[in-house]
């Protein structure tokens, strides 16, 4: 988990990767880092899980994903809120919330990075990329 100041810090080649990465007012992208030496893609790590390299570059997320696990939390908020491990289409995984009801969010969905922020947390948030039809069982 990272944290979050009021503003987001543009990330360079061998620091830990952030978040969000603004490059204009109005796009977020997720960073991450790839290692030289293995290619392996990974969040907000300071050495490579597969090989212990710490030689990273630092790489701008397409922002496409899907949900690998999706639980409800009830505790410490007003309302019912998701929070989800999304893997990203590069192969990393990340941890932020699914914007919609939180019935309504399931493994195996498709998600897109969102502009918006959770306000608290500051955790990216995604929006379901297509609703899949399910039928009523």
């Amino acid at each position: 988990m990272y944290h979050h100041s009021g503003s987001v810090a543009r990330q360079t080649v061998g620091h830990a990767a952030g978040v969000l990465d603004r490059t204009a007012p109005e796009t977020d992208a997720i960073v991450f880092q790839r290692c030289t030496w293995c290619g392996t893609a990974m969040y907000h790590r300071l050495l490579c899980p597969v090989c212990q390299g710490s030689d990273l570059r630092t790489e701008r997320s397409q922002g496409v994903g899907t949900i690998r696990h999706s639980t409800v939390v009830h505790r410490n908020t007003p309302a019912a809120r998701n929070v989800s491990l999304i893997e990203m289409a590069e192969g990393f995984v990340v941890r932020g919330r699914v914007m919609g009801p939180p019935i309504g969010i399931h493994s195996g969905d498709r998600v897109r990075l969102s502009t918006a922020k959770d306000p608290v947390r500051g955790e990216p948030v995604f929006q379901l990329v297509d609703e899949p039809y399910r039928a009523w069982t």
